[in-house]
């Protein structure tokens, strides 16, 4: 009996040591976070990269007693754990309603938490303001936490300015929603009240839906902005120190990873992608998109930041500019894969696939001609798309390298019409000069497409132009392999073929990476 209980006992030891204490917030009150928001979770600290969710209100201004929607979206394909919100004047003591929304709780300190254990993608709930409220402006904070190690710490809404019950506040919609703006822009007040731009120059945006126009009206020490364009992406002004592009302060209206319209503060290094930062005193935001056309107006009081140093009262160069979300692909196409293999082909399967007709010719000869048909083809229809789009010239090296790509792209096939039979004692100039000028093509292709992926890949480790790399790494060890082939002189018709095929699969292999990744940029 005393060994059995001995056993017992033991048991319960084993199992009490394994038990640990935990202290969890059980009702949401988590009082202990309101001073800095942050969340007691050990050692871990808040993340420092973009926040994956956007906190709104569906009015840009309150007033005495008015009741506020704010809403919390997690725009990524994850849901967060837990959040807190809090409404904040930096001084003035907000009462909250004591209601319940959902599985959220307002509390008389000015915040919200979670109740509920389910994750969440969207968080909705109503603040009221006080009875008699001031002057000063609001605004929301969220801290959202995915995990016990990841979590944003204190991302603000824009802020809500305070209107006086006499002045009759009007309603403005978030910079997340995409709802039909009621102001109509248009070309009244401009050389008088505000200044304007516009693309085609003096089209009315009010009476045409083709025309990109932006506005800026100074009010003290803010301007209220207008931005308007049709556009399958984005329209965006940027001030400039010179007339290139890139260092600039940047307002970017366009369409968020959900399809809504969104307001987005940026600065551009160089000539990569913006770097999205903090929308800071932006207010009397509205957005809308209709029939194509996408438009926002927004109250700023930032001054303009560039690389120079300069004082508030300096001038600017300021840009409009639009464009589409998607990228042509038709250049990597054409000379990383058809013009490749075609190459490959007329240099290396002449022997292999001799005796093997096709309309009366080689088969080498019929692949290689179609397979070089359709690279120039595409180079043609990217040539004229890309400039179709644009109107007009832009700088840097990637447009001059496209163009010297163009016309060797077109002098190759013509000069193939007019050359001399095979038998003539003057036919090895025409071998030389089609054989020079294809690999200028390749060798101009390739670099317009890497300074292409420099513009369009906005990730830190610059991966498209790794694999791009990886590309031509690629295609250069089947060179050397087919050279050591020949020199060789080694037997096996079956070899090379398969050498080739391989070579292809690879090179497909490649393409598919770069045409996500571009897609994807």
């Amino acid at each position: 009996f005393s060994l059995v209980c001995r056993s017992k006992m033991l048991v319960w030891l084993v199992l009490l040591s394994c038990v640990w204490a935990v202290q969890g917030y059980g009702n949401g009150m988590v009082s202990a976070s309101c001073s800095d928001m942050t969340p007691k979770h050990k050692s871990y600290v808040a993340q420092t990269s973009q926040a994956p969710f956007t906190i709104t209100a569906n009015n840009s201004t309150y007033t005495d007693a008015q009741e506020i929607t704010g809403t919390l979206h997690y725009h990524t394909d994850s849901s967060a754990g837990c959040f807190s919100m809090i409404c904040s004047s930096h001084s003035l003591p907000f009462i909250f309603n004591n209601t319940y929304v959902g599985s959220v709780v307002w509390f008389q300190s000015a915040a919200v938490s979670h109740t509920s254990a389910v994750l969440k993608s969207q968080i909705q709930s109503k603040w009221k303001a006080p009875a008699s409220a001031n002057s000063k402006s609001i605004e929301f904070r969220a801290t959202v936490v995915q995990d016990v190690s990841t979590f944003w710490v204190g991302v603000k809404s824009s802020a809500l300015s305070y209107t006086a019950p006499s002045g009759g506040s009007s309603t403005q919609s978030p910079s997340s929603s995409a709802t039909v703006n009621t102001y109509i822009h248009s070309l009244t007040g401009c050389g008088s009240t505000k200044t304007c731009f516009s693309n085609p120059s003096d089209c009315d945006p009010s009476t045409d839906s083709s025309c990109y126009f932006m506005s800026s009206t100074p009010s003290g020490s803010q301007h209220r902005f207008e931005i308007v364009g049709p556009s399958s992406g984005y329209v965006a002004i940027g001030f400039s120190d010179d007339t290139e592009m890139g260092n600039d302060d940047i307002y970017i209206c366009g369409k968020n990873s959900s399809g809504s319209i969104q307001l987005q503060h940026a600065f551009s290094t160089g000539t990569t992608t913006p770097t999205s930062i903090d929308l800071g005193s932006v207010s009397d935001i509205s957005v809308s998109t209709l029939n194509g056309v996408i438009s926002c107006s927004f109250t700023s009081a930032n001054s303009i930041s560039t690389t120079r140093s300069s004082s508030t009262g300096s001038s600017y160069y300021i840009f409009l500019a639009y464009g589409p979300t998607q990228n042509g692909c038709l250049m990597l196409i054409a000379w990383m894969t058809t013009g490749s293999v075609g190459m490959l082909i007329a240099r290396y399967l002449k022997k292999t696939a001799k005796g093997t007709r096709c309309c009366g010719k080689d088969f080498w000869f019929v692949a290689h001609v179609f397979l070089m048909i359709l690279s120039v083809a595409a180079t043609i229809i990217a040539f004229i798309l890309v400039f179709s789009y644009a109107k007009d010239w832009a700088g840097g090296a990637h447009p001059v390298l496209g163009v010297l790509v163009m016309i060797l792209s077109l002098a190759q096939p013509i000069a193939a019409l007019f050359r001399c039979g095979p038998q003539d004692e003057r036919r090895y100039i025409f071998n030389w000069a089609h054989s020079i000028n294809a690999l200028a093509i390749k060798g101009l292709a390739v670099a317009a497409i890497f300074t292409g992926l420099f513009l369009v890949d906005t990730s830190d480790s610059q991966w498209l132009t790794k694999v791009m790399g990886g590309f031509v790494a690629w295609e250069a060890i089947f060179y050397l392999l087919q050279d050591f082939y020949q020199r060789w002189k080694l037997n096996g018709k079956i070899f090379r073929v398969l050498l080739l095929g391989f070579f292809f699969l690879g090179n497909l292999a490649f393409l598919v990476a770069l045409l996500v990744g571009i897609g994807n940029a």
